[in-house]
């Protein structure tokens, strides 16, 4: 397979994945989890129940308090974008109960969201759940439904998860009177398995050779250096937890511990992933320098350098570029709040990477397509379900300079970075 080829794969692999996980209209879609738990059916329904008596049993959950006919507000242990814990309230309908006699409980209840403190309820819109018990000869039986719009696989499969989270720490707190965080996945050796995942299946499209791995390895380095940049940023903005999660062929992604509470943040927090990298450029091009003054061992080292420099420049300009999901997309589109300066901006940053890719010598026919794809993204709007209560703070005039300065300077950097290690690798 040659590089061009493997490149064009790598990169279809990608936007296909992003497609599929962020914007593929999948319509109305209901979840259902059923399970069995060896416990009675009514101390299971305090649980599960919003007006139940023991209603505030998870650990996410602090509180959960009638506040009118069928409705309840619950406050989470998340929090908001000021710091203070999440509210929501529910309207909760269609209570039944039948057989009431010992073995014979038949329990359930409707609910829906009208109320979200970090949320607007255009969110919860299309959101039911349906909850039902019944007692069997074995035990209890839960049937969780949720049905919502879904537009990406990503939040459906959250869902899914999360649902399957809860009955695990219910299933904890029937027996221990206690629920603690039981998520598996975001904890440090599963992420370090994934990278290595990751690692192997990106190898193949460098090379099944030793040179070919290398190629992966420092691909994956740079995935986990600029996922580590979007982290510092975060945790600058104050978000007390942060944390990083792999997801092979697709990359990383940052998660910060709250909501962003201004443009500013946004565009700081995705503008670090490719800033943090940025200071390496002028680092790792003195190390090459160094290395290469004499020595077959220095000019080995150095030409490992380039190769990481080079990968280094490509990975974070690629993100860089002016694609609604990407960092760049998010940047310019809290720096310039009127359409025409946006497309005019997107234009100068998707020229400074193709100019990049013609100075290094990329076909011009490929870079001419390449514009045309990149100029119409980015006049291309994108509508997010994910909409916050209250909007965000805005720019002051000099984090506008401040955020789109440091843009094209991190456009620069990582330009010049790929020109220079190519220059002396295939110069």
């Amino acid at each position: 397979m040659s590089p061009e080829l493997s490149v064009v794969i790598l990169l279809g692999i990608n936007l296909g994945l992003v497609w599929l996980l962020l914007a593929a209209p999948l319509g109305r879609r209901t979840l259902r989890l059923r399970r069995t738990f060896e416990a009675d059916a009514m101390k299971i329904w305090s649980a599960v129940f919003p007006l139940g008596a023991n209603a505030d049993w998870h650990h996410s959950v602090i509180s959960s308090t009638r506040i009118g006919d069928g409705r309840v507000r619950q406050a989470y242990a998340h929090v908001d974008r000021t710091g203070k814990p999440i509210l929501r309230t529910l309207q909760v309908s269609d209570v039944t109960a039948h057989g009431q006699e010992p073995g014979q409980e038949r329990l359930a209840f409707c609910a829906r969201v009208v109320d979200d403190s970090a949320l607007d309820p255009s969110f919860w819109r299309h959101f039911r759940e349906r909850r039902s018990l019944s007692a069997t000869a074995s035990g209890s039986v839960l049937t969780i439904e949720q049905t919502d719009d879904y537009r990406g696989l990503a939040f459906l499969l959250f869902r899914y998860f999360s649902l399957r989270r809860e009955t695990s720490a219910l299933e904890q707190w029937l027996r221990k009177g206690v629920s603690v965080p039981n998520g598996l996945f975001e904890r440090s050796p599963v992420q370090a398995g994934l990278a290595v995942l990751s690692t192997l299946l990106l190898w193949p499209f460098f090379g099944l050779h030793l040179y070919g791995l290398m190629l992966s390895v420092m691909l994956t380095v740079v995935i986990v250096l600029h996922e580590l940049g979007h982290m510092a940023a975060y945790r600058a903005c104050g978000h007390r937890h942060v944390r990083m999660i792999f997801i092979p062929f697709l990359g990383g992604i940052a998660i910060g511990g709250r909501p962003y509470n201004s443009l500013f943040e946004v565009a700081f927090c995705a503008l670090m992933g490719a800033g943090l990298s940025a200071f390496l450029v002028p680092v790792l091009s003195a190390l090459h320098v160094l290395l290469a003054r004499d020595g077959a061992f220095h000019a080995e080292a150095g030409r490992i350098v380039l190769v990481f420099l080079a990968i280094l420049g490509a990975f974070n300009l690629l993100n860089l570029l002016p694609m609604q999901r990407f960092d760049g997309g998010q940047v310019l589109r809290q720096v310039f709040s009127s359409r025409p300066a946006l497309v005019v901006a997107s234009f100068a940053v998707a020229l400074l990477v193709l100019g990049t890719g013609w100075r290094v010598g990329l076909p011009p026919m490929a870079l001419l397509a390449g514009l045309a794809v990149f100029t119409l993204l980015s006049m291309l709007g994108s509508r997010s379900a994910v909409k916050p209560r209250h909007s965000l703070v805005p720019m002051t005039n000099g984090e506008r300079i401040l955020a789109g300065c440091g843009l094209y300077a991190a456009v620069g950097l990582h330009g010049s970075a790929i020109v220079y290690a190519c220059d002396r690798l295939f110069g």
